[in-house]
């Protein structure tokens, strides 16, 4: 099992995050949107910077996915190689238990930064749905909310980051080998940045009855016609 953890760290200092000012971190923006339809899906996240952006800036976004999705790691790595991300996943993932019998993961997306930072930054995630329990209140579709990822960013050209509110000094992993733990900015934004939403069907359990025992009579009466015709033509 893969751990990772945040850890507050505090400072006396209240000043300019070493060459992350206060002020260009405050006006940097996370958003999320929903692309393609049915239980296979791809999370689009675009990160904007304001100009001037730091030189040796990494980046990561910190996913925390409810248990109503999941992701499929073989896919994932398939991806990554070719991809303009890597990922880490905080748990292993079960591709087949269905929503009620699972719990949510932590997810940290590493999007590869090479030469100038581009303002406008997007990483494309294919995620996909659960099944769900059946509903015995007449609910054809449930919804899985999803948060809008948490933004950390560091500097390469900074040996330390000071404390500056509302932002704090949490540590997680260097990079997507997990091989080392570096301090990261948890960006604070003033205005809380919105999710996505997403609906999947749900069977009617009102039909689970019925259709158990259609499905068992029918099996019946397939074994006792065969069992006849065995019967007949072995003698």
């Amino acid at each position: 099992m893969i751990l990772i953890f945040l850890r507050l760290i505090t400072h006396d200092k209240n000043e300019n995050i070493c060459d992350l000012p206060k002020e260009w971190l405050q006006s940097t923006s996370v958003s999320m949107e929903i692309n393609k339809k049915g239980f296979h899906r791809e999370l689009v996240t675009t990160v904007d910077f304001s100009p001037d952006v730091p030189t040796g800036l990494q980046v990561l976004l910190v996913h925390r996915w409810p248990r109503g999705i999941y992701v499929d790691p073989f896919q994932l790595a398939s991806l990554s190689d070719h991809g303009d991300w890597q990922i880490l996943l905080g748990s292993a993932i079960d591709l087949e238990v269905p929503a009620h019998k699972t719990v949510g993961f932590v997810a940290l997306v590493y999007p590869i930064l090479d030469g100038q930072i581009p303002r406008r930054l997007k990483t494309t995630i294919p995620i996909h749905g659960r099944y769900h329990e059946p509903s015995f209140v007449g609910e054809t579709f449930v919804l899985v909310s999803l948060e809008s990822p948490e933004l950390l960013l560091r500097s390469d050209t900074c040996t330390q980051l000071y404390y500056s509110q509302p932002h704090t000094i949490v540590d997680a992993p260097c990079t997507a080998d997990n091989t080392s733990i570096c301090p990261w900015v948890k960006v604070q934004h003033q205005q809380e940045q919105s999710g996505a939403s997403l609906q999947f069907p749900v069977g009617d359990g009102s039909l689970v009855t019925p259709v158990c025992s259609g499905t068992l009579l029918v099996t019946m009466m397939c074994c006792v016609a065969l069992s006849k015709y065995i019967w007949k033509y072995q003698n």
